[in-house]
């Protein structure tokens, strides 16, 4: 049987170009004792993966070259030498990226395929929920009747945010998008009070008008004119939960850091940066409030699925474009 998979064979400088990456054929292996062989049948392709192709230090160890590369997958259990986990049994765990995967089964933690659609745990109910959940509860502490704005709030991320504040009381919400359809799916879908087109006009122009008296909170998904933006409009005691800065990833040189900081003396302001890896404490409380709100169909979500291994790359490139709305998911 043979097992495909994605290798990084060179380190992009600036955009990543096709030829950095190879998908290699290899032999399907075979899982050692304690150890599971799962089929991969969902990968997921998240925008975090554009920096750990880089070799410079940062919170997750760099892609090796000419190795597989990692990422979170759910799939079934096709052999098992560990106890706990049967033949047929889905699990969820970070060996995507290849379409067969043996790994040590405590790096496996099963999922209920009848509870839930099997995609949905690697997004609404998985690790993007639990950043949207943490980061605005816990990071920027939010409380009720805060006015939330979220930066690429179209995404897997960013979604998620704005409905969990509004379901929790925020006085406003307000979303900036890549384009007039997500801010329309925004507002009519996901019942943002406001949202706007970035690339209509300047981010703080439009942002005044969508939050006349100022925003409680901002939960950053993108940085540069965005990050600038919001310190702008925060208001006294403001909080920016900054989660990632998508603008400036594939940037080769600095990008210029906010121009007005020193508004933050004047508002009190706070601006902290957060890991959903710190926040793994809260996931039996995010299930239990957030599994409900998508049951019955309070919380929305979306999901952009790209069918075949093979198209793994164009994923995730059109993650770093912003094609996507909701979770980019590749279907094997």
């Amino acid at each position: 049987m043979i097992n495909r998979e994605w290798h990084l064979v060179s380190r992009p400088v600036g955009w990543p170009k096709t030829e950095d990456f190879a998908l290699v054929e290899a032999e399907v292996p075979t899982p050692g004792e304690g150890q599971v062989l799962v089929r991969n049948k969902y990968l997921s392709v998240d925008p975090y993966m554009r920096g750990r192709m880089s070799a410079a230090k940062s919170y997750a160890d760099p892609y090796e070259l000419g190795k597989v590369m990692q990422g979170g997958a759910v799939g079934e259990v096709v052999e098992s030498n560990a106890e706990g986990i049967a033949v047929g049994d889905h699990v969820l765990h970070f060996f995507g990226w290849r379409e067969y995967a043996a790994l040590d089964a405590r790096h496996a933690v099963k999922v209920d395929a009848d509870a839930a659609p099997l995609s949905t745990y690697l997004g609404v109910l998985g690790m993007t929920g639990l950043t949207a959940y943490a980061g605005l509860l816990r990071t920027a502490a939010f409380k009720e009747g805060d006015a939330v704005f979220v930066s690429g709030a179209a995404g897997a991320v960013g979604s998620q945010v704005g409905q969990i504040a509004r379901l929790k009381g925020a006085s406003r919400v307000i979303g900036s998008a890549g384009s007039d359809e997500k801010v329309k799916l925004l507002v009519e879908e996901y019942g943002f009070d406001a949202a706007f087109n970035y690339k209509n006009g300047p981010v703080a122009e439009q942002l005044k008008q969508a939050a006349p008296d100022g925003i409680d909170v901002y939960f950053d998904n993108v940085g540069g004119e965005h990050l600038e933006a919001a310190v702008g409009r925060l208001g006294r005691g403001g909080r920016i939960a900054v989660c990632g800065m998508i603008s400036v990833y594939n940037d080769t040189e600095p990008a210029p850091g906010p121009r007005n900081l020193a508004r933050l003396i004047q508002t009190r302001g706070r601006i902290e940066g957060f890991l959903v890896g710190d926040h793994y404490d809260l996931q039996p409380q995010f299930v239990q409030e957030v599994g409900p709100w998508v049951a019955s169909g309070e919380l929305k979500y979306r999901e952009t699925v790209v069918e075949g291994i093979e198209n793994n790359l164009e994923a995730f490139f059109g993650v770093l474009r912003g094609d996507n709305i909701g979770k980019m998911i590749v279907k094997l």
